[in-house]
């Protein structure tokens, strides 16, 4: 049965995918950059607000998109906190040892990452990877032979999975049964990773054929399907930055969470 995954189109979809793709890399480039906790949170609940309200996807695909992020919270946090270093004990068993430094650099840590997952995950739900590649060749001049090779890989991808599973279906039919261990597991990637091979090489030639055909290697001027550009949802994405990062700092700085606003050792 094939899966929904429709969505509501949000102002978010609109924003040149050229221009979010630079401007998510700087803000993980800000991101690295931030050792106040405080301006952390604020900055994580401006980036959850755009995962929750404006994606457009349904609160239950949210909410399970979601799980993970706990997963990266508690992985990333708590091998700091039990593990770091500091010189305010608070307990101590073993190898375990939690200090306030280390409580808080777990939690600076975990925040981080949560950070990095939602911006990623905005960018993932709100960016067609068509009309990604086809900014990158209108606005940064990427070469079309590269862009459109990225984009047949892409469509590629389901292809593969299906060829996997009539593979699967024909080895059941046929009766063969994989054999428990080493050997067993070498003789199921043997059986499988060659047929798959041997498919993608044939399929990747006629492709290489069909764009030099097509005389993607032409250096001269292209029209295209999709024309992207720039439009006032640019200025909005641009303007709600804007405002969240300086209120970051500024929230942080009258209304604090914790006292501590520098998690670096020794600083």
């Amino acid at each position: 049965m094939p899966m929904d995954f429709s969505y509501k189109e949000t102002w978010l979809h609109k924003i040149n995918p050229s221009l979010k793709l630079l401007i998510m890399i700087l803000l993980f480039i800000h991101l690295l950059m931030i050792h106040n906790t405080n301006i952390l949170i604020n900055y994580m609940i401006g980036m959850i607000v755009l995962y929750l309200f404006f994606t457009g996807h349904p609160w239950k695909r949210l909410l399970v998109i979601s799980i993970p992020f706990l997963l990266i919270f508690l992985t990333s946090s708590t091998s700091m906190i039990f593990f770091g270093k500091g010189e305010i004990t608070w307990a101590k068993w073993g190898l375990v040892h939690i200090t306030e430094e280390s409580f808080f650099r777990g939690l600076h840590l975990g925040f981080r990452g949560i950070s990095f997952a939602v911006l990623g995950i905005v960018f993932a739900l709100t960016t067609r990877p068509v009309y990604l590649f086809y900014s990158l060749m209108q606005q940064f001049k990427m070469k079309p032979k590269y862009a459109y090779s990225f984009m047949a890989a892409i469509r590629l991808i389901p292809l593969m999975i299906e060829e996997m599973q009539t593979l699967h279906y024909a080895l059941q039919v046929r009766g063969v049964q994989g054999e428990r261990g080493v050997k067993g597991f070498y003789k199921k990637i043997k059986s499988y990773s060659i047929p798959l091979l041997s498919q993608s090489i044939r399929r990747a030639y006629r492709i290489a054929v069909a764009m030099e055909a097509k005389r993607f290697s032409n250096r001269g001027n292209r029209t295209y399907f999709y024309q992207l550009g720039f439009s006032k949802f640019d200025v909005i994405f641009l303007c709600y930055l804007l405002v969240i990062i300086p209120l970051s700092y500024v929230t942080a700085t009258h209304f604090p969470y914790f006292s501590i606003t520098d998690v670096r050792y020794g600083s």
